[in-house]
């Protein structure tokens, strides 16, 4: 489904108010902005506090790209004991883990002790209702 919403040239910026209705340049389809790959693309919504140091908030809605290899430090989101979480992946000389968030290193979860634990994809965007 292709939804169009208007496009504007124009920064905003955090000062003063600006027209910025005379700088419309065009379009844009938000799912050609936020999927590259849609076959293999999921949105989830995120329930629970553990991420909030690294932006992701209880309601969040997550982009998630399953083709996607995670880097050292990527966010994802993993099946552990059957139950999907989203965590950051950490990789550091051959032992990786995952954590919630990028300096929290007192609740590791190994992923080389467990086997069985699925990274189902990256999260490449995080979308939040501003308060």
């Amino acid at each position: 489904m292709k939804l169009t919403i208007p496009f504007y040239l124009h920064k905003v910026g955090a000062g003063f108010p600006s027209p910025a209705t005379d700088y419309i340049e065009d379009d844009i389809d938000l799912n050609s902005y936020l999927i590259t790959n849609a076959p293999a693309t999921f949105i989830i919504r995120v329930q629970g506090k553990s991420m909030t140091n690294v932006g992701i908030y209880d309601g969040d809605l997550l982009i998630v790209d399953k083709s996607l290899d995670p880097k050292n430090f990527s966010t994802v989101i993993a099946n552990v004991n059957e139950e999907l979480v989203v965590k950051t992946i950490v990789k550091r000389k051959g032992i990786n883990y995952l954590t919630s968030g990028l300096k929290n290193t007192l609740d590791t979860i190994s992923l080389t002790d467990n086997p069985e634990i699925i990274i189902w994809g990256v999260v490449t965007y995080v979308i939040h209702k501003q308060q």
